[in-house]
């Protein structure tokens, strides 16, 4: 078939191959001559549309018409707008949701730590206060890799950011808190903590924030309080590649695994295909007692209120709206439009307005109750599904999905993109001419969903794919090395 219609209340279908001006599509007992050429991914209108009439697509309106817009003509961001404007008053109304899944009892090779949390990855980071010392860190990584082939480890990995000094108010203890997480994330089985010394995130307060350790994995070099930093950061090194080496990989259930949900240059797919997938598993990923995160709060504008309905209790909802609202408060305090979204390159792919943004956006988490609201570089803390605040760009969303304990990123996209934070960031594609075109960017394709597999064959699928990930196997980020942290800046720098 070459369209979709997704539900029966829409007014436009996407395409799923080009539409060329003359083809027909046949809605019910209503035959539609295609007037325009229509490219993949793209709507093409069921109905003649007046200025002002909502344009339905996943049975919701995404916006409404600026022109009459006939049947069979390609609907797209000069002909509709959103509807969203300003802030809005919400009311809460609960719904149930009965789990679809069992839980099967499935498990993956992981590293069960100490304080039990289970890791994915066994891997030494060199971790800076202060972005004057990613020089130092750079080197010493490098230095241990060449001495230790890695033998024993799966990555050693210095991680440069440009923040920890100079910065005030809730810039400092953002910082604080990232670097905080990163230090006790799961997926790292030893630590270096470097620092200049006259910075403002000093190490001893730092040590503060971070509470007890273990002294044999986590450890820290002030650079101005040694005469020389490289060999007293390599003899702190060695010490901690001395312990973790040792670790091995055992049977952790598929429980303990916390995953993020992410989507990037998305598409007219990604509310199809890849996105409703990672919904399917987020629930399933729930029922067997394991969690999901979804974060970029702008793209939840327009969809919020479907998030809103599913919070677990009043309270939850509460803390919802506020996640919303000081988002959009954001957006004001600098003189901004709330809802300047979507971006070029998703228009370029078929998505047209935020709300159609959001609506497709939203679906990676599925269908179970929220059960728990984050602040930017909180942890997870509850089972289940979770909502985090951070804004869309996507290695700063990707940078506080790890830093909230998860120990892998899903990242859906119909474009492509090769990046990955500090745990392994999988791509799945939308569609799958994306996937054959960029095998070294591209972990899973979901665009066989449209073509010749259901949702449930390609989740099965995926699950035993995902246990694979946990179980050691790299990601395409991981071959390549490319791994990044970003951490979120809304204030003054000195």
């Amino acid at each position: 078939m070459k369209y979709l219609k997704i539900n029966p209340a829409d007014n436009v279908a996407v395409a799923l191959e080009t539409l060329t001006a003359g083809d027909i599509i046949a809605d019910k007992d209503v035959k539609i001559t295609v007037k325009d050429e229509i490219p993949v991914g793209h709507k093409v209108s069921l109905a003649s549309l007046k200025v002002n009439e909502n344009v339905i697509k996943y049975g919701n309106p995404i916006g409404h018409a600026i022109t009459d817009i006939q049947e069979g003509s390609w609907v797209n961001e000069k002909n509709i707008k959103t509807n969203l404007e300003g802030l809005l008053d919400y009311e809460y109304h609960p719904q149930d949701y009965k789990p679809v899944f069992e839980n099967r009892n499935l498990t993956f090779k992981g590293y069960q730590r100490a304080n039990g949390d289970a890791g994915i990855r066994n891997e030494i980071w060199i971790i800076p206060t202060v972005g004057c010392v990613n020089g130092t860190i750079n080197s010493l990584a490098e230095k241990l890799r060449s001495e230790t082939g890695l033998k024993g480890v799966d990555a050693i990995v210095a991680y440069p950011h440009n923040y920890g000094c100079s910065q005030l108010g809730g810039d400092h203890e953002n910082t604080r808190k990232i670097l905080k997480d990163m230090v006790l994330h799961p997926n790292a089985g030893g630590v270096l903590v470097v620092g200049l010394g006259c910075e403002n995130n000093q190490v001893s307060a730092f040590k503060e924030l971070l509470g007890e350790v273990d002294s044999s994995r986590i450890k820290f070099l002030e650079t101005q309080k040694v005469d020389d930093e490289y060999e007293a950061g390599m003899e702190l090194l060695r010490e901690i590649y001395a312990v973790v080496s040792r670790d091995e990989r055992t049977d952790i259930p598929l429980g303990a695994l916390k995953v993020g949900l992410k989507c990037g240059g998305s598409d007219g797919f990604s509310g199809i295909t890849a996105n409703p997938l990672l919904g399917v598993f987020s629930d399933f990923l729930i029922a067997q007692g394991g969690s999901s995160v979804l974060t970029e709060v702008p793209e939840m504008f327009g969809a919020e209120t479907i998030l809103m309905n599913r919070c677990l209790n009043r309270n939850l909802f509460d803390k919802t709206v506020s996640l919303i609202n000081d988002f959009k408060d954001y957006f004001l305090q600098n003189n901004q439009p709330v809802y300047e979204n979507p971006s070029p390159g998703n228009k370029a792919g078929g998505i047209s307005t935020l709300e159609e943004k959001s609506m497709g956006c939203t679906q990676k988490c599925g269908n179970s109750l929220v059960k728990d609201v984050l602040l930017y570089g909180e942890r997870i803390t509850t089972p289940g599904l979770n909502l985090l605040s951070a804004p869309g760009n996507d290695l700063v969303a990707a940078t506080a999905l790890a830093s909230s304990g998860c120990q892998m990123v899903l990242f859906t996209t119909g474009r492509g993109t090769p990046f990955g934070t500090f745990v392994p960031t999988m791509k799945i594609s939308t569609n799958t001419a994306l996937f054959d075109r960029k095998k070294t960017w591209i972990d899973f394709n979901a665009g066989t969903i449209v073509e010749n597999e259901t949702i449930d064959e390609v989740n099965e699928r995926f699950i035993q794919y995902i246990i694979q990930v946990a179980s050691g196997e790299p990601v395409n980020n991981e071959k390549k090395n490319y791994r990044e942290i970003a951490i979120f800046k809304t204030g003054v720098t000195l």
